[in-house]
């Protein structure tokens, strides 16, 4: 009895150590067991006969989605339709009586009849010497200015190395008083142009356009990029020419139709 009094905190530490070594060495079975029992399910599962494979993916709605997507269906808001693009009413000469009005209006009935390139034109017009050395007499034509004034043709008069607000003289070849040519460079592109007597150097800057807008027996001649027009009772710009088309801006929308240029 007094070995138990003097000994009973050793003796019951002993016991939960013997008692956790049980647990540990029983948690080692249990889970040896219990994955043994989950491959066992696995397994059977796997091995199931009476299952059935899964069936075959079906891609006909995606392929139905792609070929919708290839040929997208056409709503048209332009013509016919009476909800977006109702009738026309125009009051009568007398102002008393709205009819409609049948003839179909608008920019898109704008015809574009011609386009013509504006080019910048450098020419060698002639050489004049003295005892300083030779000049060279350069025509320039630039036909895009916005400035009516500066579309005419006007001369320079340049030595090798000169510079002017259109080009810079950097080259003369040949016999400076009787040259075979003269190489500018443009400063607007910093491009090198090439001059003779017979050859010119010659670039598109811009178009103008030749347009006829039949309802109303219109026509409009040279009209450039913000050349303004008004016709059908409303006010464009244009907004753009290039080769192919013009571009009309409605100014109250500032919505734009290409006309499409065919020659």
């Amino acid at each position: 009895m007094q070995f138990l009094k003097k000994h009973y905190e050793k003796i019951l530490l002993g016991v939960v150590l013997a008692g956790l070594i049980g647990v540990l060495v029983f948690m080692l079975f249990y889970i040896q067991a219990d994955k043994q029992a989950m491959d066992d399910a696995a397994r059977d599962i796997i091995n199931n006969p009476s299952a059935k494979p899964l069936p075959d993916l079906d891609p006909a709605a995606r392929d139905a989605a792609v070929t919708r997507l290839q040929s997208p269906f056409a709503i048209d808001f332009e013509t016919g339709n009476k909800t977006f693009n109702p009738f026309e009413w125009v009051k009568t000469q007398d102002n008393n009586l709205l009819v409609r009005k049948d003839t179909k209006t608008g920019p898109q009935m704008a015809v574009v009849t011609n386009i013509t390139p504006l080019y910048l034109v450098l020419t060698l017009d002639s050489v004049m010497t003295n005892e300083l050395g030779a000049r060279y007499v350069i025509g320039v034509e630039k036909q895009a200015a916005a400035v009516a004034s500066k579309r005419h043709r006007t001369q320079h008069y340049v030595s090798a190395g000169d510079k002017n607000e259109t080009f810079e003289l950097l080259q003369v070849k040949g016999a400076p008083e009787n040259p075979d040519a003269l190489v500018l460079k443009v400063l607007d592109t910093g491009e090198t142009a090439t001059v003779t007597h017979d050859k010119p150097f010659r670039r598109v800057d811009a178009y103008s356009a030749d347009l006829r807008y039949d309802p109303e027996k219109k026509a409009f001649h040279g009209l450039r990029a913000g050349s303004k027009v008004s016709f059908n009772g409303t006010d464009y710009q244009v907004a753009d020419i290039n080769q192919n088309e013009l571009i009309l801006e409605d100014q109250s929308n500032q919505k734009k139709t290409p006309l499409p240029f065919t020659p």
